[in-house]
């Protein structure tokens, strides 16, 4: 049985994470500008728009999965947990790094080489990795382990998608 107030906790917690997103949206579009105005070029315009679905469907889908009854144990949402909150860091270390070069598109300003220094160093996509993480991650904690599952595939097949156009866009710049 759910404990009363367990929809306002879901409603709250992916209000919180959609909030980050539309804040994270504010900056990338701040950096877009930036990133133009450099002459950076676009790749890739086409995966964008299932990027965009796919994230809007997945906080959706797991608003309306996580106020059913849920059959994922306690032991699984805890992990789903610590899985969240470690994505967190992971995720900011990336864009930070990036800096200005941060965005929700791929733009690539003319010479200027790939990033080598933060996660970088160790991660050719630590963001992708962190961003994995969450989309598994949130709708488990909250018990929407169908929306774990359609996103985590979505996902897989967007990054696929997203990975080749960067490697393009990289050659296509020399870097």
């Amino acid at each position: 049985m759910r404990k009363l107030g367990s929809s306002r906790r879901v409603t709250f917690i992916v209000a919180g994470v959609a909030l980050q997103r539309i804040g994270e949206l504010a900056w990338s579009k701040r950096n877009e500008r930036r990133l133009r105005e450099r002459g950076a070029v676009e790749y890739g315009q086409s995966h964008y728009p299932a990027m965009v679905a796919l994230h809007v469907g997945w906080l959706a889908s797991t608003l309306i999965e996580a106020r059913r009854p849920s059959v994922v144990p306690t032991p699984v949402r805890l992990v789903a947990l610590v899985g969240f909150v470690a994505a967190q860091p992971l995720r900011y270390w990336a864009i930070a790094s990036l800096g200005d070069r941060w965005s929700t598109r791929v733009l690539v300003p003319p010479d200027e080489p790939p990033l080598a220094t933060g996660p970088y160093r160790y991660l050719d996509h630590p963001n992708y990795v962190a961003v994995v993480a969450e989309l598994a991650a949130l709708p488990l904690m909250l018990g929407a382990w169908r929306t774990a599952v359609w996103a985590t595939v979505g996902n897989a097949a967007v990054l696929r998608a997203r990975i080749a156009v960067e490697r393009v866009a990289l050659v296509a710049s020399d870097g």
